[in-house]
């Protein structure tokens, strides 16, 4: 299944990505009634194997009973995108986990997941801008990025059964400002400005992906490829990154793991030749299977 974050002003609603249509769980359930559906996303991570048949059924049981006043279906365009991971615990992110990405920035090949955070003020939707903070940084760069959704409870998993504990998955922008991110050995300081990390547009259930390490990756910014490539480039697979880090700290459902970028950012070109993201850039983060992650960068207003 595709579940979608609905923004009802300044609300998260809970919507299923149809064919043609988004499905309003909420006010779907007004006309339909369920007893017992959830209609909070981290709800149904949290509980996978009872909600997301129960939701496979409601949803053919809607749309059969469909009437020509259909207030709970959508068009994609009519709705407000919040994100689709709303409340992750863990905000957690490996960093040059693609081989010529490490490449193109003269970087040694790691010989352990290179792992830092993010924190919620970084959460936005697909569709919202996003305020470049001007006053502190010239130097916002892109970064496509598949993200892992853990759903079950993970410690100590052998990297056999790892993806067994993995709801579904995700696109991300990883932005970056790259001259805060290098002012210091850490690099958390330019990962965490506000909305640097727009999740969606859907979080996409791990049956409908299948192997996470086969995956076409693209990033655009307005209109042209600046990153192609696929996920079976990683230096550590999905299944090896979550098993890795359930050995040093419990993984729990909701939270979120940004598995890395490939090549073709700003900062693997030549530095003579680096065009950084400015007012008016749309990039476009899209990933084979999880749908297409838009975002316009604007001038930050304080």
């Amino acid at each position: 299944m595709k579940f979608v974050t609905i923004d009802h002003s300044g609300v998260y609603r809970l919507g299923v990505k149809l064919e043609k249509y988004v499905l309003d769980i909420t006010e779907a359930l007004k006309v339909f009634p369920e007893e017992g559906l959830p209609v909070d996303i981290m709800t149904i991570i949290g509980n996978a194997d009872l909600y997301v048949p129960l939701f496979e059924s409601y949803v053919v049981r809607v749309m059969e009973g469909a009437v020509d006043a259909q207030p709970y279906l959508f068009e994609e365009s009519q709705i407000r995108y919040g994100p689709c991971v709303t409340h992750p615990a863990k905000i957690i992110c490996v960093g040059l986990n693609y081989r010529k990405h490490a490449e193109e920035t003269n970087a040694p090949i790691p010989e352990y997941p290179i792992l830092f955070n993010k924190f919620s003020n970084t959460l936005t939707g697909h569709l919202t801008d996003i305020p470049l903070p001007n006053r502190v940084t010239n130097q916002v760069d892109y970064e496509a990025e598949l993200v892992i959704v853990i759903g079950k409870q993970a410690k100590y998993v052998p990297k056999e059964q790892a993806l067994e504990h993995v709801f579904g998955y995700c696109n991300v922008n990883d932005l970056s400002a790259r001259d805060l991110q290098m002012r210091t050995q850490q690099w958390l300081l330019g990962k965490s400005c506000d909305k640097f990390s727009p999740l969606g547009p859907y979080l996409v259930t791990s049956d409908e992906v299948g192997d996470p390490n086969g995956l076409d990756i693209k990033c655009t910014v307005n209109g042209e490829t600046r990153q192609h490539s696929n996920t079976s480039d990683m230096i550590f697979h999905c299944d090896e990154i979550v098993s890795y880090i359930s050995q040093h700290m419990t993984l729990h459902p909701g939270d979120i793991i940004l598995t890395g970028t490939p090549e073709g950012v700003v900062l693997g070109q030549p530095e003579d030749q680096r065009i950084y993201l400015k007012h008016g850039d749309v990039v476009t983060i899209e990933i084979e299977k999880l749908g297409a992650l838009t975002n316009r960068m604007v001038n930050e207003q304080v």
